[in-house]
């Protein structure tokens, strides 16, 4: 009699083959992102009874992309997450098979919050919401989460985990990229010792008890539905203190001044009367910290998903258009590096075309480490 493991090999294959086989006749959605390309398939029947769930509905097949490696990843799996996510938010998709390299959820119905408000101020309602989704986030039980790296931060030390995360960009996004980038990098004026300086200048934080972080919670991934939203796409988070998810969040959305000063007292206010105050001490002080942060780090991978958007033979718009995106993200994070100086499109889009002309020559257009 086979066993158990062999058994659930077989089952995980022929779920990996049926579902290959609808993607591969394009019988669904494709949507792309940064990390993944996500496939909306229509089960068909078998799938579906082997899967469990209601034939004919509807399933999201993730496939990761090749691509630089620019955010920490402490969990391999986003299937060992949703596991115990979606036990405790119901509305979370939850996994329905874990493929290895790619992995079949369930579909939530319903338009990203990117379609239904694409940029400017939200409801005071949506915000609430969003301040609620922080406290069941909150709520998770921590000992429920896969174990973390050897190497993490104890419970509580938000400077070390401020710092962890400072190293990770300078190691494995800045340093690790840049016999790719590096020209690039110096060309734009970003200097090497720029997030070592952040470092120095970014200590003392307050304590605060460590919590699960979805950490990307940006209007793509949210789906709206009868004005219920759901928080998709687990797989960047991690452990750690909770003002980095509300200062990725504030920071991500793009709210404006007076929204992020709103979401901001609606967080805190949702912590303090879920009995989670301790999660907020030192709001005032850290917050900014965390969202100068957000601007630092973002800098990195901005200015290489420029350089590598353009296509072989790019135009003259083209190579402006990926310059204003690398101006933007200097400018955002001119304060929090102290740069000196920062360039102007036309330094930018000269800097483009060198990086470019050498990498087409050498063909190495599809990036760095990764």
């Amino acid at each position: 009699m086979p066993s158990p493991l062999l058994l659930h090999r077989a089952h995980q294959a022929l779920v990996h083959r049926l579902a290959e086989s609808r993607r591969l006749r394009g019988v669904g959605e494709v949507l792309r992102g940064h990390h993944n390309t996500n496939y909306i398939l229509p089960l068909g029947i078998g799938l579906a009874l082997l899967l469990g769930t209601v034939p004919f509905a509807r399933a999201k097949l993730r496939v990761p992309l090749k691509t630089v490696e620019v955010v920490p990843r402490i969990w391999p799996s986003e299937a060992e997450v949703l596991r115990v996510v979606s036990r405790h938010l119901r509305e979370v998709p939850r996994c329905l098979a874990d493929l290895g390299d790619r992995s079949l959820h369930a579909y939530r119905r319903g338009r990203a919050l990117s379609e239904v408000a694409p940029d400017g101020d939200l409801d005071d309602d949506l915000m609430r919401t969003f301040a609620d989704f922080f406290v069941r986030t909150a709520r998770i039980p921590v000992a429920e989460l896969p174990p973390r790296p050897g190497n993490w931060p104890d419970d509580g030390d938000s400077e070390g985990f401020l710092h962890w995360l400072v190293d990770f960009t300078e190691n494995r996004v800045h340093r690790a990229n840049r016999e790719h980038f590096g020209s690039l990098f110096d060309d734009v004026l970003i200097p090497e010792g720029a997030m070592a300086r952040f470092k120095r200048n970014h200590t003392g934080l307050t304590s605060r008890p460590f919590r699960l972080l979805h950490t990307d919670v940006h209007r793509a991934n949210v789906v709206v539905h009868n004005r219920r939203l759901a928080v998709i796409d687990w797989e960047l988070a991690i452990y750690g203190d909770p003002l980095h998810e509300l200062a990725t969040h504030v920071v991500r959305m793009g709210y404006g001044k007076q929204d992020r000063d709103r979401m901001t007292e609606l967080w805190a206010g949702a912590m303090r009367r879920a009995g989670y105050g301790e999660l907020a001490a030192g709001l005032d002080d850290d917050l900014p910290v965390y969202v100068a942060f957000e601007y630092a780090q973002s800098v990195f991978p901005d200015v290489m998903r420029a350089a590598l958007g353009l296509p072989e033979r790019p135009d003259d718009e083209q190579f402006r258009d990926a310059g204003r995106r690398i101006c933007v993200a200097i400018g955002l994070a001119r304060e929090p590096l102290q740069l000196m100086d920062v360039p102007d499109l036309e330094r930018t889009v000269k800097a483009l075309r060198k990086w470019h002309a050498r990498n087409v020559a050498v063909g190495t257009l599809d990036g760095g480490s990764g």
